[in-house]
């Protein structure tokens, strides 16, 4: 699709999502319209652990209408032969920095840190988004419909992330997807006290890590306390002053706020399941965890997802001790919650191989994982870890009907997706330049030969 066809569609819809009272800044997102379609005699992962074989998906008013065999057409449909093809729900990344590190990679689009206090929860990644970042229509073509941006890594906390559609759009309030939970970065280990030790300031150690966490939490208490003080005596006299750090901490503490931890090492990432307990506080995932497989139990026995890499290791000293298997292992069966993240625009483009990896590594220890678990990865498992997991991220009836045709299993280096659609309106076709978003940034720019 035109980036002014495309812009002309959105701006003749009507808004739909209204944002939360609490959101200065509410998502404008609408669906494009569609008529409905129905995939015929595919292949079909349903996200949620079946295999269907030669079934049918039918969209219809932005919504997955039913899935099985022999359905029927409405009389307005468009039919699509399925029969080869395999058919997922859109994938889902849950670390990823396009828009506040866009392309091309220089100085000036470095907006992913605020590297001036170890501590920044005021800050939000969506106020650096660039929409015409071209890593979103590459994303998409590799059938991601939907990801969480997140500040980079540098600070102990580092600001809300958000959870936008991967649409095109004007603003990042075109992408942001309605109603779906902030949430928090957090990093633990090397890269904070790395990037404040250098600078000859705290923290400098591990130890100055923790104790830096420990007293923004201890500040969040107290202004959470005062607030709740206010509120309860009937708004008798001033409000407490606000603070928006201390805001986005009182959203976590209040489980408003999602925890997502950039943590590597397996003691780490017990020492911020401790300091959740201390403060009563859930994390939804930690980032990364090259040595999550050390502590799988306890991550599925406390809910906790682990979103990971494939197979990136030993860049530095807390990666060193990584595994192939480590995803596999921390899919446990009953509670695990594994995920395949990219942290990488170019990764990003090929969650589906990344996930094949994990598959094939793990056949070589004996672990056979079937494609029908192996999607829930890229597609339920990250829902779930964004909070939005009542929403998309399988294909039931009733979610949002993003829907990714497959020109064959997903999990080979030769699969390819045919066709994108979110809401249940095709936003990308291989086959059709036409429904290939191109970003403000690439028009009049010719790939080179």
């Amino acid at each position: 699709m035109t980036r002014l066809l495309f812009a002309a569609l959105l701006a003749a819809i009507p808004l739909t999502a209204p944002a939360a009272p609490s959101d200065p800044y509410p998502s404008t997102y609408a669906p494009v319209p569609s008529p409905p379609v129905l995939i015929r005699n595919a292949t079909v992962l349903t996200g949620s652990g079946e295999r269907l074989d030669n079934a049918d998906v039918l969209m219809q008013d932005g919504k997955i209408a039913a899935v099985g065999a022999g359905l029927t057409a409405p009389a307005n449909a468009q039919v699509i032969d399925g029969t080869g093809r395999w058919v997922t729900p859109g994938i889902i990344d849950v670390h990823s920095h396009l828009g506040v590190y866009p392309s091309p990679g220089v100085n000036a689009h470095n907006d992913g840190n605020e590297m001036t206090s170890p501590t920044t929860p005021e800050v939000w990644a969506e106020h650096s988004i660039t929409p015409q970042d071209p890593g979103f229509g590459t994303a998409l073509a590799g059938g991601v419909t939907t990801m969480q941006l997140l500040p980079g890594s540098a600070n102990l906390i580092g600001g809300r992330g958000v959870t936008v559609r991967n649409v095109y759009a004007n603003t990042y309030q075109g992408m942001k997807f309605p109603g779906a939970p902030w949430g928090v970065k957090m990093a633990c280990g090397e890269n904070p006290k790395r990037v404040y030790g250098g600078k000859g300031s705290a923290p400098s150690t591990r130890m100055g890590n923790v104790a830096g966490y420990r007293a923004d939490f201890i500040a969040a208490q107290d202004y959470m306390r005062a607030w709740d003080k206010y509120n309860a005596g009937d708004k008798k006299g001033d409000p407490p002053s606000r603070d928006l750090a201390k805001e986005t901490l009182m959203g976590v503490l209040k489980g408003e706020i999602l925890v997502h931890i950039h943590c590597y090492r397996a003691d780490e990432m017990a020492i911020m399941l401790d300091l959740a307990k201390e403060f009563g506080f859930r994390i939804s995932a930690f980032h990364h965890g090259v040595e999550a497989y050390k502590i799988a139990d306890r991550l599925a026995a406390e809910g906790v997802c682990g979103a990971l890499w494939a197979d990136w290791w030993g860049f530095k000293m807390e990666s060193l001790d990584g595994i192939q298997e480590n995803i596999a292992l921390v899919d446990r069966p009953e509670k695990g919650c594994a995920i395949v993240h990219s942290d990488s625009s170019e990764g990003i483009q090929r969650l589906n191989q990344e996930a094949a990896k994990v598959m094939g590594n793990a056949r070589r220890v004996n672990i056979d994982i079937p494609p029908e678990r192996a999607i829930r990865w890229l597609t339920q498992n990250p829902a779930r870890a964004l909070g939005i997991g009542d929403r998309t991220g399988t294909l039931a009836p009733g979610k949002m009907a993003d829907v990714v045709l497959w020109n064959g299993t997903p999990f080979s280096v030769y699969a390819k997706a045919e066709k994108v659609f979110m809401d249940g309106a095709l936003m990308y076709d291989r086959g059709d330049k036409s429904r290939q978003p191109v970003s403000d940034f690439m028009l009049g720019q010719e790939a080179a030969p």
